[in-house]
């Protein structure tokens, strides 16, 4: 690997006598880790990741394509560094309280699906990414995880400002210059410039600028990026302190000599840093800050309500859930909401462009209801209300190509497919055939 002129001169200098440790680990493959949905997963008797409670590293990299389990949502394929994104929430945050937390920069959904598992049930999500194309990647992998207390949101970051002091936490992985993904994507390294470098920590400062009036006073900002720039790391924070009140959060690193993460200390600015030759991950930079601008929290008021559905159809809708939802119908599609979040969710709707809220429940075709994916996977449906099928790899595999697997011969009525006892999907049985209900644009496309 050839690393770019300038990054390698500054990389030299800035760790010096670990400079061919770090030069020698980039000829070495990355690592393969996971992170386990702990509501649909239970532990795996593998190498667990330190800094989080639901990470593993695989011993190698399986095709996850392949694992009907990866599309039911069971765990995420995401670098291990990252989810350190546990201990800078764990340690500076009270997550029995209900919170309001913002990942605004969220896709594919890494972080987003991590918050949900480490947020209490009283907690609003929301996951927001500015481009259409990487929304749409967000709310499938948020769907997967089967959690209903989450709205995606596709939104520049200044649109935010309208909710001023609404968020306890935001969390900004900003779009950086990836230098620290270089091992894994060489595409990176091709894209890096120092002009380049200059661009993202522009950018980055425009981000924290345009949101930061939608945190309260004392809410905590968690900033990170996956390079070792200290223009976009380090010196992002130095111009945020000074352009308004944050006071700095440092983390116990515990086992450092274990964890290998690096902890920064320069003008009053902590950071913790991640190098590929020190730790099992790639390059990464995280610091958090608690903010102590007065903050003066948005009145919620909106002038249009979410339409509910009718008695009839919420009595029939009320037995696929587990918990009682407020329901609303747009369009043809009955969505069910959290009842404690059906305020803020309206509001949201009002004030940003919503991908998704809630669960899609079903639609709604002249009385009949059909089921829709997102209720299939997710944590509220009451499977004791459908009826399941359990499939073998090989239909399970044949049924997320879209494919009609032979199953359920002489049955009729929707019935919920599982694998593993995992639930997949929907078919609607038709007695001498069934309709594969698998969405369309998520159907996997590479062979067995």
């Amino acid at each position: 690997m050839q690393f770019p002129e300038a990054f390698q001169k500054r990389m030299q200098a800035t760790l010096a006598e670990e400079w061919p440790a770090f030069e020698a680990i980039h000829q070495q493959p990355s690592f393969t880790s996971i992170r386990l949905n702990p509501a649909k997963q239970k532990p795996y008797d593998l190498t667990k990741i330190a800094w989080t409670d639901f990470g593993y590293f695989l011993p190698e990299r399986p095709s996850f394509t392949l694992d009907p389990t990866f599309h039911a949502g069971t765990y995420y394929v995401q670098e291990a560094s990252s989810m350190f994104l546990e201990q800078a929430l764990k340690q500076t945050v009270d997550l029995t309280k209900p919170l309001r937390v913002l990942d605004l920069c969220a896709a594919p959904g890494g972080k987003s699906t991590h918050l949900l598992s480490l947020l209490n049930q009283e907690s609003l999500l929301v996951s927001n990414e500015v481009i259409r194309s990487r929304a749409s990647i967000l709310s499938e992998n948020i769907q997967k995880w089967g959690n209903a207390n989450v709205v995606v949101t596709n939104n520049d970051p200044k649109d935010f400002q309208r909710l001023n002091g609404f968020f306890d936490v935001m969390v900004v992985d900003a779009p950086c210059s990836g230098e620290g993904l270089f091992r894994k994507d060489p595409k990176a390294m091709e894209e890096w410039s120092e002009d380049n470098v200059a661009l993202c920590a522009q950018r980055q400062q425009r981000i924290l600028a345009d949101v930061w009036p939608a945190l309260k006073q004392d809410g905590i900002l968690i900033y990170c990026t996956c390079t070792y720039n200290a223009k976009e790391n380090e010196e992002n924070i130095g111009w945020l302190i000074h352009n308004s009140k944050f006071k700095i959060q440092s983390l116990r690193v515990e086992h450092n000599n274990d964890w290998g993460v690096e902890e920064i200390i320069k003008n009053g600015i902590y950071g913790y840093r991640f190098f590929p030759h020190k730790v099992k991950g790639e390059g990464f930079f995280i610091s958090v800050l608690r903010k102590k601008d007065e903050a003066e929290e948005v009145t919620m008021r909106t002038k249009t309500q979410l339409p509910l559905v009718s008695k009839k159809i919420a009595e029939r809708v009320n037995d696929w859930l587990l918990h009682t939802h407020q329901l609303i119908l747009l369009d043809d599609l009955i969505v069910a909401l959290p009842e404690q979040f059906s305020t803020e969710i309206n509001w949201l709707a009002n004030n940003l462009n919503v991908v998704t809220k809630g669960t899609a429940v079903a639609m709604l075709k002249h009385e009949k209801l059909i089921p829709e994916h997102a209720m299939a996977l997710s944590l509220e449906l009451n499977r004791n209300q459908f009826t399941e099928i359990e499939l073998s790899l090989d239909q399970a595999l044949a049924y997320l190509r879209k494919e009609t697997p032979l199953i359920g011969e002489g049955q009729k009525g929707f019935a919920l497919v599982t694998y593993k006892n995992h639930p997949l999907g929907w078919v609607n049985l038709l007695g001498n055939r069934i309709n594969n209900l698998y969405p369309a644009n998520w159907r996997v496309r590479m062979g067995g």
